[in-house]
């Protein structure tokens, strides 16, 4: 199972699923940008669909303006890897960009994977 996709349209994708968030949590986020790449850095597990970088808003203190921007990977291989088809793209995409938003408000995997976002 794999599918081929022109990067630009893979990061229309995740624009797509960050627009999909409500203004009202969007307006929340602070101090971070998310990124595309490839494949995960070396370290990583090869089948990892995103990673946060950074530190939550619930665990920030007033030290921590002026700071570089947290930072959200969205690794396009492994996603375009494990589906059949752009619709189930489309939804793993979103699933991964709130998964990993998510984490920038201090959400726990255990938490997320109730919420059936893991």
């Amino acid at each position: 199972m794999s599918i081929e996709m022109d990067p630009l349209r893979f990061d229309a994708l995740v624009d797509q699923a960050l627009d999909g968030i409500p203004d009202e949590l969007a307006g929340l986020v602070r101090n971070l940008v998310v990124l595309v790449e490839d494949e995960p850095p070396a370290g990583e597990p090869a089948d990892l669909l995103g990673l946060y970088d950074g530190v939550a808003l619930t665990e920030r203190d007033s030290g921590h303006a002026g700071q570089l921007p947290d930072r959200i990977f969205i690794f396009r291989g492994p996603l375009l890897d494990m589906v059949d088809s752009e619709a189930e793209l489309i939804e793993e995409v979103r699933i991964t960009v709130v998964h990993e938003v998510a984490h920038h408000f201090g959400i726990d995997d255990d938490r997320l994977h109730d919420l059936g976002y893991a």
